[in-house]
């Protein structure tokens, strides 16, 4: 079991859009951002879930990882999403990717990470009791323009039983 919890850009935003951030502390307790994530998801912009990220990373239960770790090179991949993995590499520790995007998750996965992503997290939001349901939650994700293959959610789906 993942000891250490990681969070990209992309899944911090989609459960900000859902007022969904509040359930990963009863999920996973802490969760960790490497600086550059914090960077893309707090523009000061008033982007989306801007303010909610925010309010997490003040309740102190999201928190910026400031150590410094090598760097990933070579990877054809955003500079989130190459500190997310090179943390989780080089952490002594297990851990839990929480990462969207295909390319992103396709490279943790060959390197051999654990990981999970926005709609997973949905689903077990749902089988925690912290939703009664998990399709509006979809839908206000899709209203938003936030994608998720249609596929991961019919799974996901299903595999909470709605």
């Amino acid at each position: 079991m993942a000891r250490v919890v990681i969070a990209d850009a992309s899944p911090l935003i989609g459960l900000a859009i859902v007022d969904g951030l509040q359930w990963l502390p009863h999920l996973f307790g802490e969760v960790w951002l490497p600086e550059i994530v914090r960077n893309e998801v707090l523009p000061g912009k008033q982007a989306p879930g801007e303010i909610a990220i925010q309010a997490a990373l003040s309740a102190g239960w999201l928190q910026v990882w400031e150590q410094p770790f090598p760097a990933l090179t070579g990877l054809d991949l955003d500079e989130g999403e190459s500190a997310c993995i090179s943390l989780a590499l080089h952490h002594p520790d297990p851990v839990l990717l929480i990462m969207d995007e295909r390319a992103g998750r396709a490279v943790a996965l060959e390197k051999g990470l654990t990981i999970t992503g926005t709609a997973a997290i949905i689903g077990m939001a749902k089988q925690r009791g912290l939703i009664p349901v998990a399709r509006p939650v979809f839908e206000t994700l899709h209203q938003a323009d936030f994608r998720i293959a249609a596929a991961v959610i019919r799974q996901i789906l299903t595999r909470i039983g709605e």
